[in-house]
């Protein structure tokens, strides 16, 4: 929502300044200057990139306008958590092993939709309890071997921000490439009256105008909301790193769900409070889920 209100107010105060100054909106209106510079701009991000970054692009894009992860999407991860601890601690970890197998269809998972809905999260727990189930790897190589696995996916994740601010760096280039097109025109209309040269100059001058607004005005800051809600989306597989690591060194369910509690920034985060008391309301869940 952010996205849409921030794209209307930079709308309403470039053409209500430019307007207050009496300017023509009709002026502005050049299809050729926009199909040079959007042609440009969507070949040259087409030879940058790869179908899959670019499929990326469009689903992060769309992914704006939704509310992305809240404190209660966090709460209900630590409960989830909580309760696959608990299990641990009380059947041991081959206990969970057919949870791992087939998270879909586990008691423990079942009731947190929005976990199985993240497919990345969902495998990156299953595979590293996968891991500790097999056995023979100290804690140390263990937490490497998640670092290593949060780093690729964070990699990967980063890459449709990353070719989308490339676009937008072109933006006032491929502008002033209009720009300098529209001089050409008139250059080659130079003995003409001159209502017809202001015109041809004007136009020219669109494309610039264009170039530099699409870029900083739109494309550069949807880079960053892109980029910024990977950054946020992160934390959720960091939240199950932290978890499953202080539960492998030994610590007790309720220590290891503040382990994971602490890696959340505070506008997510959870009260110490408000986990324990969620997490005391789901060992009846996590029980009927051991049986």
């Amino acid at each position: 929502m952010l996205v849409i209100v921030g794209a209307v107010i930079v709308v309403v105060s470039v053409m209500g300044g430019y307007l207050l100054e009496g300017g023509s909106v009709l002026v502005l209106i050049q299809p050729a200057e926009l199909i040079i510079i959007g042609g440009a701009a969507v070949g040259s991000m087409l030879i940058a990139t790869t179908p899959a970054v670019l499929k990326a692009v469009g689903s992060q894009v769309g992914g704006l306008l939704g509310a992305g992860l809240t404190k209660d999407d966090f709460t209900d991860l630590l409960v989830m958590l909580y309760k696959l601890f608990r299990q641990i601690q009380q059947g041991g970890v081959m206990s969970v092993e057919a949870h791992m197998e087939n998270p879909s269809k586990s008691a423990i998972f079942g009731k947190h939709q929005k976990f199985l809905s993240r497919h990345h999260s969902v495998d990156f727990l299953a595979d590293s309890m996968k891991v500790i189930i097999v056995g023979g790897i100290n804690a140390h190589d263990l937490e490497a071997l998640m670092e290593e696995d949060l780093k690729t996916h964070h990699d990967v994740e980063g890459k449709p921000a990353a070719i989308l601010t490339k676009v937008g760096d072109a933006m006032p280039g491929l502008g002033i490439v209009a720009a300098v097109l529209g001089i050409v025109i008139t250059m080659g209309a130079i003995d003409g009256p001159p209502a017809e040269i202001g015109e041809h100059v004007g136009a020219a001058l669109v494309g610039t105008f264009l170039g530099i607004l699409l870029s900083y005005g739109f494309i550069q800051p949807l880079a960053a909301a892109m980029e910024a809600r990977v950054s946020d989306n992160g934390k959720y597989e960091e939240c199950i790193r932290a978890g499953v690591m202080a539960v492998y060194k030994g610590l007790p369910p309720a220590i290891a769900i503040e382990f994971a509690r602490r890696v959340l920034p505070g506008e997510v985060r959870p009260s110490f409070d408000e986990t324990e008391k969620l997490c005391r309301a789901s060992k009846g869940g996590a029980e009927a889920a051991a049986a």
